[in-house]
């Protein structure tokens, strides 16, 4: 084994620049035939190991709650709005409020121009594409019925505003806080795209529109939907849905039984509402949408989703969709992903579990991560698809330590599966806080900038970037080596068409230096060190690679060309008949 270290910044700068162009080309189909390109000679022969044919899998997701990220437009915060029942910074106190503890369930001000203000601070931490809450119209002032929300309350709407966007009154038009006059839609998505190279992921909704019912006066918009042209098409009339006349035209897009609490209930086996409703996502797809995020998928029975995949892809194919299916049995979630159900892919929440498990506690074990990944006999079309996080806008954040949350990125960022993670995790934002407890809590420039210099950030910024670069880490199998304690070892593997990459992953979750000494499945050839750039090692037959990973890390050793370890092909060509 011949190990070479950088002697100088220039030797380790050259180096840098040279795998990066390698990688890069090799991305575009044009790597040199001494890195990641398989001869063209030879392909016909090549075995083909890979993740998914889905391209999205290369993503990486940063998630942004629209109003509760960045005040980029201050003449679209609209704070006297509302009237009797504003909508404009509704703060909840907790019992110790003098100490911070607080909420907000009104309108904080966050925009389109203040997530493009900061598209390069995205980008720069990773990430390539950005999923928004929904920003279609909503109501304007706060829900005067149900039961009154609290700080820490939960499932009560009584009071709130719809800040959070999931209270559509039309799916065809952009809600008024969120664009800027030189500001569109269609701008924003284009201006993200070109020039930070970022995707946008619209975020729909088809079980509910507003709270409609229940209201001691009916409110404006509430309980209402209005089409394309600004039309009144269904109207709940603040009648509870038992009371909802079939024979009527405005009540015909609802059913006549409740689901979630106040909110209106579509009827998906109306063909008008289900019309109004795809309809309605082609026309975002046409302003630059480029994946959907699906709100409470499992609300709503399967024909609806598989008519509506079918009449996106009839026109986009391969448009990306995941869903939320808010539970932690992976045989339920999975149902979604099935072809026959629209195939549609969903947020592992069975994966949220574990990962939270894992890495909020320093006592843990890594195996307790193996078994929401079913490489193998699983119930998912293809885990490679499914996206991956450890906590959102509807649960309680991570309460980790900046410690946990570097672990918990290095892992989410390596393993199978396309990476999302909620805005403010980069420092720990409101660690361990619920819904109304502070979770959706404005993040705002200051952080933004103070996320800069943080830890977190700083470590999260390094693994993502490695993704970002490296085919293997993005849609390469994954290959099990040891996970025990605070170690783990795993390869991601992918070779198809003109890419070839093995990528070596190390992670540490402990606070010492461990040394890792790998020969299972471990191919002949130089092997470079990624996530931080200092080593190479050329290792011959039957020799092991040896590395030491310090505390709360991970190294990432690449090697680009075809696999030769027969056991090693024999295991790759195992999973891809699983997967």
């Amino acid at each position: 084994m011949k190990i070479t270290r950088s002697s100088s910044s220039n030797n380790a700068q050259y180096r840098m620049r040279t795998l990066t162009i390698s990688v890069v080309l090799a991305l575009a189909g044009c790597a040199p035939s001494n890195q990641s390109r398989v001869a063209e000679s030879s392909n016909h022969t090549t075995q083909q190991f890979y993740g998914t044919d889905n391209p999205f899998v290369k993503e990486a997701v940063y998630f942004v709650m629209t109003d509760r990220f960045v005040d980029g437009d201050k003449t679209n915060n609209y704070p006297e709005q509302g009237g009797n029942l504003p909508s404009f910074d509704l703060p909840l106190y907790g019992e110790n409020g003098e100490n911070g503890e607080t909420a907000n369930v009104g309108y904080l001000g966050g925009d389109l121009r203040g997530v493009l203000n900061n598209g390069q601070y995205i980008s720069d931490m990773g990430f390539t594409a950005v999923w928004l809450t929904p920003v279609v119209d909503n109501p304007d002032q706060q829900f005067s019925g149900g039961e009154a929300i609290g700080f820490g309350g939960a499932f009560k709407d009584g009071g709130k505003s719809a800040y959070h966007g999931y209270w559509a009154s039309n799916f065809y038009k952009i809600d008024e806080h969120y664009p800027s006059r030189d500001l569109d839609y269609k701008k924003y998505t284009s201006s993200m795209r070109d020039q930070h190279g970022l995707k946008t992921v619209f975020d729909v909704v088809a079980n509910h529109g507003s709270p409609s019912f229940t209201m001691p006066v009916e409110q404006e918009k509430f309980g209402k939907l209005y089409d394309e042209n600004d039309q009144l098409v269904a109207d709940h009339q603040n009648k509870p849905p038992e009371k909802l006349d079939p024979n009527n035209p405005l009540h015909q897009f609802y059913h006549t039984t409740a689901d979630i609490m106040q909110l209106s209930n579509l009827d998906e086996d109306n063909a008008q509402l289900r019309d109004y409703l795809i309809n309605s996502y082609l026309y975002w797809i046409e302003q630059g949408a480029d994946a959907f995020r699906i709100d409470t998928i499992k609300h709503v029975p399967h024909h609806f989703w598989q008519e509506m995949a079918a009449r996106v892809r009839a026109l986009h194919p391969n448009f990306f969709m995941f869903a939320e299916s808010y539970d932690y049995n992976a045989n339920f979630i999975a149902q979604h992903t099935l072809a026959k159900n629209g195939g549609i892919s969903v947020l592992d929440f069975p994966g949220q579990k574990a990962i939270t498990d894992v890495f909020e506690s320093s006592s843990s074990d890594f195996s307790d991560l193996l078994p929401y990944l079913h490489l193998t006999h699983g119930p998912y079309a293809n885990p490679y698809e499914l996206t991956t996080f450890y906590d959102n806008h509807d649960m309680p954040r991570m309460n980790a330590s900046d410690t946990g949350f570097i672990d918990a990125n290095n892992w989410l960022f390596t393993s199978r599966g396309i990476p999302v993670v909620y805005q403010g995790s980069e420092i720990g934002f409101m660690r361990g806080k619920a819904e109304h407890q502070g979770n959706r809590n404005y993040l705002g420039q200051a952080n933004v900038e103070l996320a800069k210099t943080h830890p977190i950030h700083d470590a999260l910024a390094g693994i993502a970037n490695v993704r970002k670069s490296s085919p293997a880490l993005q849609n390469g199998l994954q290959v099990n080596l040891e996970f025990k304690g605070d170690f783990a070892s795993f390869y991601r593997v992918i070779q198809k068409g003109d890419i070839a990459q093995t990528a070596l992953v190390l992670l540490n979750k402990s606070a010492k230096t461990h040394r890792f000494n790998i020969s299972k499945f471990l191919d002949a050839g130089t092997w470079t060190e990624m996530r931080f750039k200092q080593d190479t090692q050329v290792i011959e037959q039957g020799e092991s690679l040896i590395a030491k990973v310090p505390g709360h890390s991970v190294h990432v050793w690449v090697r680009d060309e075809k696999v030769i370890n027969e056991s090693l092909k024999a295991e790759l060509a195992r999973l891809m008949a699983f997967k």
